[in-house]
């Protein structure tokens, strides 16, 4: 088979690409440039392309560099921002995932002629006789089902993951046997085109502009100011600018973007019986409605059980409030590892 491995210059793009040879596979790297503006950090960087391009040379396989920052600042940077902007919380590894990777990036391959793209993710495609599954990796610290949610199959039919199969640990390990430079690095654990030294503060300043707002209780009272309400999530406890003293821990329970208001109150006050979410995307079949499944809210959070319906997901007790613009995942309750599909909450 041949296959164009996505090389983000990570440890597990250059595992993957090293196992894919010893299965046997035609490999060829590819290393997407996707952000055209300063990077240090995440997978954009020069050092990651130079470091995707070593590996490949000591794989003694072809490298290639595709360039899609238009398709990047259109479907993932420009929706960040406006996101933000509206007082909404987005994900960009999904949308870059949606758009780029599992998109343009998998169109790009079979216009080459492969016949499938493999990436670094942890998580696992599975055959079965009605098409393929989605199920989370072997290693559930690093699981990644939740920002591969939504692949249907004809990505999943054309994708590979090889190292969903192992634990981190071993990868690092097979690296490290392999004398591959990547062994040690550390993994990406930011967004790859908010720099470490300015941050969201200063690139949303930049191009949307940030606005500090008050901070009152449930009561109306004025407890802190903000210096950028657009970056206060629901929920979110630091960096509200309230002083102690309550003997209780305080969150933003409400985020008025418009009116530069952000709402603070007391865990129970974040509690919620469900979350409205907009139009799902279904990796195979979509669940009925009234179906019991499991629910992630986060990419490294519990999956809680409840009911799916039309435009919400009921929990089976309250849950804390979901973020708009988050993504709520859906799992199989009778096979936890099995990801069905998600949406976003509203």
């Amino acid at each position: 088979m041949r296959v164009l491995v996505g090389m983000s210059g990570g440890v597990d793009s250059s595992v993957a690409a090293a196992l894919l040879l010893e299965q046997g596979h035609e490999v060829v790297g590819a290393t997407l440039k996707l952000w055209g503006g300063a990077s240090d950090s995440g997978c954009c960087s020069v050092a990651d392309v130079e470091d995707a391009r070593r590996v490949a040379q000591q794989l003694g396989v072809a490298h290639h560099v595709f360039s899609f920052t238009d398709d990047f600042d259109e479907h993932v940077v420009a929706p960040y921002v406006a996101d933000h902007a509206a007082g909404r919380t987005p994900n960009p590894c999904i949308e870059c995932n949606r758009h780029l990777k599992f998109d343009r990036f998998l169109r790009r391959a079979v216009l080459l002629g492969f016949d499938a793209v493999a990436t670094g993710h942890h998580a696992r495609v599975r055959p079965t006789p009605g098409g393929f599954e989605l199920r989370r990796g072997a290693d559930q610290a690093k699981d990644q089902s939740y920002v591969l949610h939504v692949l249907g199959q004809d990505q999943l039919a054309r994708t590979l993951l090889p190292v969903g199969e192992l634990h981190k640990d071993e990868v690092r390990r097979r690296a490290a046997a392999l004398g591959l430079r990547t062994a040690a690095k550390p993994d990406s654990q930011d967004v790859c085109f908010i720099t470490a030294s300015g941050g969201r503060a200063a690139f949303l300043g930049a191009r949307t502009g940030v606005h500090p707002a008050a901070v009152v209780d449930r009561a109306g009272a004025l407890v802190g100011r903000v210096d950028a309400v657009e970056l206060v999530t629901l929920g979110q406890r630091r960096g509200l600018g309230v002083a102690g003293g309550t003997g209780r821990p305080r969150y933003a329970v409400e985020v008025d973007v418009p009116g530069r208001r952000v709402v603070v109150g007391e865990p129970d006050d974040l509690l919620r019986p469900w979350v409205e979410v907009g139009p799902p995307s279904w990796v195979g079949p979509a669940p009925a409605g009234g179906a019991a499944v499991l629910a992630q809210v986060s990419a490294h959070g519990p999956a809680r059980p409840g009911v799916w319906q039309v435009g919400r997901m009921a929990w089976s007790e309250p849950q804390r409030a979901v973020a708009p613009g988050q993504a709520v995942v859906l799992f199989d309750v009778t096979d936890p590892d099995r990801c069905l599909g998600g949406a976003t909450a509203t």
